[in-house]
């Protein structure tokens, strides 16, 4: 497909743009566009993978939107999780903190403790709507339908515009039995299908599993066996949104006499909030304080916690590394991972489960016992779903490459022609109209890092450079040039770390040291410094692949005396 940017859709069509969420799990953000009108659909992040050295967070580029933010008339955001709120703190100041946001209750609640943290949550327009709302944007008419998840409060999209009616169905699974009770509208969503859909964009990234998603009510099963067998504390891992997760927790601890104690800010934090909302039924005197937790006998007390992912700074990777400041395990110990890992994350949770067994604790994980279920539809799920809605063209997202070509097959498998399967990658433009549906160019869209204190100050080479500082080190070679002739002065001094162990390997760097004083030692060193820099840096980077077959990051330094 051809890198193009249109200038504006035929007035009878709808873009839509994926800017992030589409080919991969994370950053998720759509873009709508009818004429001069524009609304956005969740603003996510993404968890870095292993080869994203130093990389915090990755949220999504949204480039195209720089010079069309007076055309942006609000974002609505379908549920609380990270990966569909996460990049608001950083986003939302480029695209004005004056924009009205619309979110159910609890997701409004997850936004605002988001935004507190980066002092944002003062200017924010947060509006709270519920399944029966209309909201009116411009020229899009937005409904509210309810769906299952594994965060309650999540909703899905019916946008109405003059070109068409498109269902967006968050993230969803027809659980029967939800920890908060409320089931999947299908009554809903048949009507909307009634009413003619021309596009369903549909989550996924579990459409590998044959069958239904299990409910919810599995891992309370699980829990409950858990709780009553554990012979010390115990310390359940999650997400910091996954406040169902936390209800399942607190409840199974007042069965069996346990306290609870949340630990991380953002947990902490999402905890106060859904109390102070009601989202949480808390049995009396059973949540308590971190700090309260240490004075409990070990069969009296539970921790939640965050770092269910792997994520380097969280309280389950500091607690595996014996860096946390309070909580270090015990012989006897019980570690519940309730998550399944993130695509990418894999090796990290698996490097935290080593090293939690290490230390004496038992760990349970979704491997070896249903503790975290989907809160994604599984195969029949995603059938009864486009059935439900009967749309012209389906467009899977929120999925790997993978997911989305076995939707396209599921899809198939109903009776759609492949014209009619949308597969996108993010910053792909599909148009829609009575008469039209297809893909019709590309658009910037990509990973922004973040990095530390910085957003996007860092790319792909740098990246690069990080993979190949950890696989083969770093080699400095110091020149030092007489001031007026610029002739080599001295001799050459290599400084080696991460390369190779230096008094196991002086005479490799005695072998550089002398063929670089024989190939520079009547050159000009500064008569063009930077093209001696270049021709230093390939000549040493050649040399040493042809000794040892490595090429560490070669900085050739240039001093003048």
């Amino acid at each position: 497909m051809e890198d193009i940017q249109i200038e504006g859709p035929a007035q009878s069509r709808v873009r839509v743009i994926p800017l992030g969420g589409v080919g991969e799990v994370g950053k998720n953000i759509t873009c709508f566009e009818y004429g001069d009108d524009i609304i956005l659909v969740d603003v996510g992040l993404g968890f870095p993978t292993a080869d994203m050295y130093g990389v915090d967070l990755v949220i999504p580029d949204i480039t195209y939107l720089q010079d069309k933010l007076d055309r942006i008339r609000a974002i609505f955001l379908t549920h609380g999780h990270e990966d569909h709120i996460g990049a608001l703190p950083y986003l939302l100041p480029q695209l004005g903190i004056q924009l009205p946001l619309y979110c159910t209750r609890l997701t409004a609640g997850l936004v605002r403790v988001k935004l507190k943290e980066r002092k944002l949550v003062e200017g924010a327009q947060i509006h709270v709507v519920s399944p029966d709302d209309v909201i009116q944007a411009g020229p899009f008419k937005v409904e509210f339908f309810r769906v299952s998840h594994s965060v309650p409060d999540g909703v899905g999209l019916a946008i109405t515009c003059p070109a068409g009616l498109i269902v967006h169905t968050g993230d969803f699974k027809f659980d029967q039995t939800p920890v908060d009770g409320k089931v999947t509208e299908f009554g809903k969503l048949a009507e909307i299908g009634n009413r003619g859909v021309d596009l369903l964009m549909s989550d996924c990234v579990h459409v590998e599993s044959p069958g239904m998603t299990p409910s919810e009510a599995v891992v309370t099963q699980a829990f409950d066996q858990i709780f009553r067998d554990a012979e010390g504390r115990i310390i359940v891992a999650t997400f910091a949104s996954l406040i169902s997760r936390v209800q399942q927790v607190l409840d199974t601890a007042y069965k069996y006499g346990r306290k609870v104690a949340p630990l991380g800010r953002s947990l902490e934090n999402n905890v106060a909030m859904a109390r102070d909302l009601g989202y949480l039924d808390i049995p009396e005197n059973t949540l308590i304080k971190a700090g309260e937790a240490a004075n409990q006998h070990p069969l009296q007390i539970a921790y939640v916690v965050t770092g269910a992912q792997g994520e380097p700074m969280a309280v389950l990777s500091r607690i595996a590394n014996k860096e946390h400041k309070t909580l270090s395990i015990q012989p006897g110990d019980t570690v519940i991972i309730s998550a399944t890992p993130i695509p990418g994350n894999e090796t990290s949770v698996g490097r935290i489960i080593n090293s939690l067994v290490r230390q004496g604790a038992n760990v349970i994980y979704s491997a070896i016992q249903r503790v975290h279920v989907s809160g994604h539809a599984s195969q029949e799920e995603l059938k009864l779903m486009i059935n439900l809605v009967k749309p012209r063209y389906v467009m899977p997202i929120h999925g790997e490459p993978r997911h989305l070509a076995l939707y396209g097959k599921l899809a198939q498998n109903l009776g759609y022609d492949a014209a009619n399967i949308l597969t996108m990658d993010n910053g792909k433009v599909a148009e829609f109209g009575p008469d039209f549906g297809g893909i019709t160019g590309t658009v910037p869209a990509g990973p922004i890092f973040v990095d530390g204190a910085t957003v996007g100050d860092i790319g792909d080479v740098v990246i690069k450079d990080r993979g190949i500082l950890a696989r083969d080190g770093i080699l400095m070679i110091v020149l030092v040039a007489d001031a007026e002739s610029g002739l080599l002065a001295g001799s050459v001094d290599v400084v080696s770390r991460g390369f190779v162990y230096i008094r196991e390997a002086g005479e490799l760097l005695d072998y550089v040291r002398s063929r670089v004083e024989e190939q520079f030692n009547q050159e000009d060193l500064l008569a063009d410094r930077p093209a001696t820099i270049k021709q230093v840096k390939d000549f040493v980077g050649d040399l040493l692949y042809a000794q040892v077959k490595r090429r560490p990051v070669v900085m050739p330094l240039i001093m003048k005396i």
